[in-house]
């Protein structure tokens, strides 16, 4: 039943660690790149965790505090602001329109422009 035990809390800590590794930021992580913090966890895992938690990981208050799943900072943070209006969002998107528009005015050009350089060259 310990070795049971054991095993379970092996295997814990190794996902713990490498969710840990895996969705830190850089600026956490200390002494090792980490995708090799990555390799030592998985084939060295209780040793690896523990070096992970004691040496690899930065403890201080170096990320900026994102909050909880749902809290309105973490959208802010990766770029979903609080919700736009209507005419925020029409405006948005007769930009990307346009923007579309314009790139496919720049390909029909090019491609006139090579058709006029081959049939001068003839």
């Amino acid at each position: 039943m310990i070795y049971l035990l054991g095993s379970v809390g092996t295997l814990a800590l190794l996902i713990f660690a490498l969710a840990d590794i895996i969705s830190g930021h850089g600026d956490h992580i200390k002494n090792l790149d980490k995708m090799t913090w990555i390799f030592i966890v998985i084939l060295v895992p209780l040793v690896g965790a523990i070096l992970w938690f004691l040496v690899g990981r930065e403890w201080g208050n170096t990320a900026e505090n994102l909050g909880s799943f749902g809290d309105s900072r973490r959208a802010e943070a990766v770029g979903f602001g609080a919700p736009s209006s209507t005419e925020d969002e029409l405006a948005a998107l007769e930009r990307e329109i346009a923007f579309h528009e314009n790139q496919d005015r720049i390909r029909r050009l090019e491609a006139e422009l090579k058709a006029k350089g081959q049939t001068a060259s003839e």
